[in-house]
């Protein structure tokens, strides 16, 4: 039974060209890349040409905007408690409540231990941002925005460009994590207004353990690591050449299969979609339809656990998420769906599917032939299911 993996939003595989281009960075080209002599200066050339491979990739007007630190998290870190540095007398930030933990955690953290205000912005039943109430936030006391380009679990895409444009305007500074969103839809950020952009290596077929923060130039910049001189001073640490070289790579990768991923890509998760909103009832398609990944989709399937139903696909040899991976062994529905007021029947019984280049129709038949069962199998068992498609009204409340 070939297995098939559906959980390309958590990691990819790493291709296998990306870790052809490392694996020499192990062994033959070994040397530090701040070092004066041949040895270093090799890879140091290397790291330059990662970092060009990566501009070209975002559309950023430099390569020395972009900065290598170990992954998304730490690129979303190192953005907020920069600007929270720089801008002076500015101690408010304005975000989503539909981000990644790496941004909602620190948040927290911030109001916790040093008082900071944070306006969390609330999105609609489609996960879309209320743009009034963004604008409403924004004032001269903001130090940075920060909203995701695009939605883990759902894939909704944000306005970033004009969100970007609407914090300038208020003197702030203008975050993305498009940790999702990088390798999956065209960008150009010397076009916009965008000041800092967060991604990961792990998400576009390179290797976990490396990622970026493209910072525009002439933004200022406090390092969030400190010690060396690496990285224009910037990011301290001994360079993870092999992986920042991996990182490249993939990159460029990325670039090359563009138009495969919003065309092919799209099409296979349109067929996916359509066959199980066909042969499965009560069941419907999560965040905005129209605006969204090519690759992702979020299926939510009234009265049962979605954990059941990862199992059970688990079983077949199907791998796919009940969400974002950083949040999986909490008994509550995400916070996504919370914030979007899916109904509590279904918010549990939400199923993630997240394709990639290496995903085929061969792949979609499988799921349509083996999820339909294992939805039907899990109802017969559910004391919520009255068998003629409606829930329970009494087990049927909404997230305020």
């Amino acid at each position: 039974m070939r297995p098939v993996y559906l959980d390309n939003n958590a990691t990819t595989r790493v291709d296998p060209v990306v870790v052809e281009s490392m694996l020499p960075f192990f062994t033959e080209h070994f040397g530090n890349a701040s070092s004066m002599h041949a040895f270093g200066s090799a890879v140091g050339g290397a790291v330059k040409a990662a970092r060009q491979q990566i501009q070209s990739l975002l559309g950023a007007e430099f390569d020395h905007e972009v900065i290598f630190t170990s992954g998304g998290t730490e690129s979303d870190n190192a953005a907020i408690l920069s600007a929270l540095e720089t801008q002076s007398g500015r101690d408010e930030i304005v975000t989503s409540m539909v981000e990644h933990p790496a941004i909602l955690s620190l948040c927290e953290h911030l109001e916790r231990t040093r008082g900071v205000r944070v306006h969390r912005i609330p999105v609609d039943s489609r996960g879309c941002l209320d743009i009034d109430a963004y604008r409403r936030a924004l004032s001269g006391r903001t130090a940075i925005a920060t909203v995701m380009w695009a939605n883990n679990e759902t894939g909704t895409l944000f306005p970033v460009e004009t969100l970007a444009e609407l914090a300038h305007e208020a003197g702030a500074l203008f975050h993305t994590d498009a940790v999702q969103a990088v390798g999956k839809i065209p960008m150009t950020l010397a076009e916009t207004d965008i000041d800092m952009l967060s991604l990961s290596g792990h998400k576009l077929h390179g290797p976990k353990g490396v990622g970026a923060l493209y910072v525009r130039r002439g933004i200022r910049f406090r390092p969030f690591v400190r010690g060396g001189h690496q990285e224009r001073g910037r990011r301290a640490g001994t360079e993870n050449v092999p992986a920042i070289v991996g990182l490249g790579k993939a990159a460029e990768l990325a670039a090359l299969s563009m138009n495969d991923e919003v065309t092919r890509v799209k099409a296979l998760r349109d067929r996916l979609e359509a066959g199980i909103l066909q042969s499965v009832g009560s069941c419907f398609v999560t965040g905005d339809a129209d605006n969204r990944l090519p690759n992702t989709t979020n299926v939510a399937f009234e009265c049962i656990e979605g954990e059941g139903i990862l199992l059970m696909l688990n079983k077949e040899g199907i791998a796919a998420s009940s969400g974002s991976a950083c949040t999986s062994g909490s008994l509550e529905p995400s916070h996504v769906l919370r914030a979007m007021n899916i109904p509590y029947t279904a918010a549990h019984g939400a199923i993630r599917f997240s394709f990639s280049r290496e995903n085929g129709p061969e792949d979609v038949d499988r799921v349509l032939d083996v999820l339909p069962g294992v939805i039907a199998n899990l109802r017969a068992m559910s004391p919520f299911w009255q068998g003629d498609g409606q829930p329970p009204t009494a087990f049927n409340p909404t997230y305020a």
